[in-house]
């Protein structure tokens, strides 16, 4: 397997959760035009009312079915110590972060649509999940701190989705909740118009190293005209 493909928008969920959610100060008006101009793939998909209802039914037929969707979830539970803070960023239902924080991880998923964080919260109610835009988010405690975490994974070819204008300012905004320990792992089908070339670029100008690449979830040696990149990535020294 390399990755399963994650093939609206609430104001900051009250009480109940121990973070809060912010627009990043970063967000400029020229990103605020380029967003009127090229909406991201996932946000284009959500022009049908229906989608995200058909996408949650779908994962759910798959899972009765006995299929596997837990892959990814199982290679970053391999990696994490024990009680790691984990971000799921682009959690869609909440199918990784949900395992991981049965695992005894304490694990956060964030996801710009909404009717997806809903079935998070409900099918998932060990995890803690909010609507959030990845170009334009802070995660901050109950004491305004900007909360770090120990591994972020974005799963689902989730850097795909984004508009070309978003990954920049997104993978920045990963940056930010890193601290020097911490590791960012992105999987996703490099066919899709994001290469090995240009998102190691992208992550450099924001202070990211990759410093390992396999080929899928299950670690295989990294194929340089592959069709798949599991990327593994800390802050610059």
């Amino acid at each position: 397997m390399g990755g399963m493909a994650n093939d609206g928008f609430l104001p900051t969920p009250e009480s109940a959760q121990t973070f809060s959610l912010s627009a990043s100060a970063h967000h400029t008006d020229t990103q605020s035009d380029d967003a009127v101009r090229e909406l991201n793939k996932w946000r284009q998909a959500m022009q049908d009312p229906t989608h995200s209802q058909r996408y949650a039914e779908r994962w759910e037929r798959i899972e009765a079915e006995g299929d596997d969707i837990n892959g990814e979830a199982r290679a970053i539970d391999a990696m994490a110590q024990r009680g790691s803070t984990i971000l799921d960023a682009g959690c869609g239902n909440g199918r990784l972060a949900g395992y991981l924080a049965a695992a005894g991880h304490d694990a956060m998923g964030v996801d710009l649509d909404s009717h997806l964080v809903e079935v998070a919260r409900t099918k998932y109610p060990q995890g803690r999940f909010a609507v959030a835009d990845l170009a334009d988010f802070e995660l901050r405690n109950d004491n305004g701190e900007l909360m770090s975490f120990d591994i972020i994974v974005s799963a689902g070819n989730v850097q795909t989705f984004l508009a070309d204008w978003e990954r920049i300012p997104a993978l920045g905004n990963i940056t930010k909740h890193m601290h020097t320990e911490s590791r960012f792992v992105a999987g996703f089908q490099l066919a899709r118009g994001y290469s090995n070339a240009q998102f190691t670029a992208d992550a450099e100008s924001v202070g990211l190293q990759v410093y390992q690449r396999f080929s899928t979830w299950q670690f295989d040696p990294f194929v340089e005209d592959g069709e798949f990149m599991l990327a593994v990535l800390r802050l610059k020294a």
